[in-house]
């Protein structure tokens, strides 16, 4: 039941840092395309990349760590589940300051 359970922290956790990766990479190529006018955007991406690069690597140490078992699983779910809250929150932080339209 614990394989379980990290599995499944582990697959949420790939998908937020995916996501976050994902955004990162949607806004530096628009701020690329707008030129000069894009830096201050670009200078802020490219701050976000090493938080992006900590819970990718949190996220791949999880799923390495949920093969095993008992304390290893444990290890994986704290792990996985730290870099999924950050890398969520970091996305969610992201997206609510460049959110246009409201």
């Amino acid at each position: 039941m614990l394989d379980l359970i990290a599995v499944i922290v582990v697959i949420v956790a790939v998908v937020a840092v995916v996501g976050f990766g994902a955004y990162l990479a949607l806004l530096n190529s628009a701020a690329r395309k707008r030129g000069a006018s894009g830096n201050q955007v670009a200078h802020y991406v490219k701050g976000r990349w090493p938080v992006a690069g900590v819970t990718a690597a949190g996220a791949l140490l999880g799923w390495l760590l949920s093969g095993g078992s008992g304390f290893a699983d444990v290890l994986a779910i704290l792990i996985a589940g730290g870099s999924a809250g950050v890398a969520g929150s970091s996305l969610s932080t992201t997206m609510a300051k460049y959110r246009s339209g409201s």
